[in-house]
């Protein structure tokens, strides 16, 4: 019996090692990057920071956090007037393809919610909205953690209250 149970210790000490190469851990990542956001009626940046977690090799999830840093200015009968980016959040499903050890290719979707205010001499507005969003983009590893992304996002929010496309280029960092 002594001899069984040390034969089942010995095999499962060499599986082991095997099967953890096959099912990795999840593992998470964050980005901290630039946003450039084009909407209809206003063109505006912010410094946005992401969280997310490998479930495995092609399917992550992802949250998003964003501060506005750039406003638009704008003009109407010849009185000037600013658009300012407060603040963004959202949450996404992450589809991976990895194409080599350092590429990969993204698609994601997710829903969202955006801040702007409208300041305008008499009238200060404040403007939000709650989007479906859909996206894609890739991640190029520098080495096995730190990496640069890029991509793009379309917002479409709710109520036909229109759309915009967010540009953004990031440090990335797998922990």
């Amino acid at each position: 019996m002594r001899n069984i149970l040390l034969a089942a210790v010995a095999v499962s000490a060499i599986a082991a090692p095997a099967f953890a190469q096959t099912n990795p851990e999840p593992r998470g990542y964050g980005s901290l990057g630039y946003t450039h956001l084009e909407g209809d009626n206003a063109t505006t940046g912010a410094v946005t920071g992401r969280l997310g977690v490998n479930l495995n090799r092609y399917l992550a999830l992802e949250t998003e956090a964003s501060v506005g840093v750039k406003d638009d200015d704008f003009t109407v009968a010849g009185v000037d007037g600013t658009t300012k980016h407060e603040w963004d959040a959202a949450g996404y499903v992450v589809g991976k393809v990895p194409v080599s050890d350092k590429l990969e290719l993204f698609a994601r979707g997710g829903y969202g919610h955006t801040e702007l205010k409208q300041e305008f001499p008499g009238a200060n507005t404040d403007v939000g909205g709650d989007s479906w969003n859909y996206g894609a983009g890739a991640n190029y590893y520098l080495d096995g953690v730190n990496g640069l992304r890029a991509d793009w996002t379309r917002r479409d929010y709710r109520d036909d209250a229109g759309e915009a496309d967010a540009y953004s280029l990031s440090y990335i960092r797998r922990f």
